[in-house]
């Protein structure tokens, strides 16, 4: 769900691309600090705010709220929860090793290391649970549902296959493994509602649809049969019905997810029809392998980005009543696409904003000349791929510092002697429960 560079091209200075929950909002990360722009609009990139201070590897925002959780790329190792339109830090942890990503919703926050996963109540930030000993997992790979009532955790069961380990964050307890694919997965995402998993591996060809909790697989969608394709990410529509899929190539694929009850009967007469009933009947008589490419279904639209080898992350969301896809690229560049939603087919590119420097909206031209520079300089380095573990292991099994009274140590991150994480003073709780019931526009209640 997000891009994060040590990108060395002086071009760019983009260190981190990442969408909020809702798709409401776009974050980034630079060598200077963070921005945050707002997604009302198509023709306009309105940036919401702005902190320049240090180089911020990981900026990810509540919702539409004013609460963010910031990682520097000189701090790797600590975590930062602050409040940026009253420019208030709230508290801060530091852990035994580097984040790699951090996941969060109106209930909990995740923050995930190589090899370990911290649970936190957002209401107070207390670490309800700790995830040990996971598989080594050093691209951070994780994805957290947004939604109230389903709020699942989902991350590699493996390192040599595709499996993925599903976690209720609520009763902490593992719900299910979901034997997803093969090869290990390379990117993963809950629908909105948080009912679905969509998965994808190394391989790239093929991506799959479960059922959440139960595993169960809903849909099948082949994106292409060429090799070393690396999926960069996955995202839902907010109703669900459609799925995109962005890669190395310059290829975006957006799938429907329609069973065949619901598909348009074909017309069986005539040559054409009847051609294609009589390869679903042999498919049933074909080895599995290959009846089972009979029935995985194709992109419904596409859509080309102007850079090819670039990460990238993609959404869909509907801006002004109109369902559109957004990629953003390591390029510096969002591109906004149109999306047919009865007829598909290849995706119109409407705008192109700028997310670095100070002009949004460039011409086109602009963005091709950029690209061409780009794809010329040496690949991108993925910051998770960049980090190394700590060089003393026994700073894992070190007795944690408490930071929260009333925590149990063993439920804590290793705290270092000089920047152990603290709470801003005995206010914490109320701060955020100010949040809550007085700024219920920025910062909407939960639900119970």
């Amino acid at each position: 769900m997000n891009l994060a560079t040590h990108s060395t091209d002086q071009l760019c200075d983009l260190l981190f691309v990442n969408f909020n929950q809702d798709c409401s909002s776009l974050a980034i990360g630079t060598k200077t600090g963070y921005r945050l722009f707002s997604l009302a609009q198509i023709d306009r990139l309105d940036q919401i705010y702005e902190h320049v201070n240090e180089d911020i590897c990981i900026v990810e925002r509540l919702f539409s709220s004013s609460l963010v959780a910031i990682v520097s790329l000189q701090s790797p190792r600590k975590l930062k929860v602050c409040h940026f339109k009253k420019s208030a830090e709230i508290c801060n942890y530091s852990y035994s090793s580097s984040i790699l990503a951090v996941c969060l919703n109106r209930h909990r926050l995740i923050v995930c290391l190589e090899e370990s996963l911290y649970i936190h109540n957002i209401r107070d930030m207390k670490v309800l649970h700790t995830i040990r000993d996971t598989p080594p997992n050093p691209q951070g790979l994780c994805v957290f549902s947004s939604s109230n009532d389903n709020c699942f955790l989902a991350y590699p069961g493996s390192n040599q296959i595709g499996e993925v380990q599903i976690f209720d964050t609520m009763t902490l307890r593992a719900l299910t493994m979901i034997p997803a694919h093969d090869n290990p997965l390379a990117a993963l995402v809950f629908n909105p509602q948080g009912t679905k998993l969509a998965t994808a591996s190394e391989k790239g060809t093929v991506i799959r649809v479960f059922s959440v909790p139960d595993g169960q697989k809903l849909f099948e969608f082949r994106r292409g049969v060429k090799r070393c394709v690396t999926i960069y990410s996955l995202a839902f529509s907010p109703d669900s019905l459609f799925l995109a899929a962005s890669s190395n190539t310059e290829t975006v694929h957006v799938f429907k997810l329609e069973t065949m009850k619901d598909k348009p009967p074909e017309d069986s007469q005539g040559w054409m029809g009847y051609f294609g009933q009589a390869l679903k009947t042999s498919a049933n008589y074909l080895p599995t392998q290959v009846s089972e490419m009979f029935n995985q279904g194709r992109s419904f639209a596409t859509a080309r980005l102007p850079t090819t080898g670039l990460k990238n992350v993609c959404a869909l969301t509907v801006i002004q009543n109109v369902l559109h896809l957004l990629v953003a690229s390591q390029d510096g560049y969002l591109y906004v696409f149109n999306i047919d939603p009865k007829e598909g087919g290849e995706c119109v590119l409407l705008r192109q904003h700028r997310l670095t420097g100070v002009e949004c909206g460039s011409s086109l031209a602009d963005v091709q000349s950029t690209s061409k520079d780009q794809n010329q300089s040496n690949p991108p380095v993925s910051y998770a791929a960049s980090v190394h573990r700590s060089e003393q292991q026994a700073l894992v099994t070190a007795d944690a510092t408490s930071v929260l009274s009333g925590t149990p140590p063993d439920s804590q991150p290793y705290q270092e002697p000089d920047q152990g994480a603290e709470r801003t003073g005995d206010c914490l709780s109320q701060y955020v429960d100010t949040l809550r019931l007085h700024d219920d526009s920025e910062f909407p209640p939960v639900s119970n």
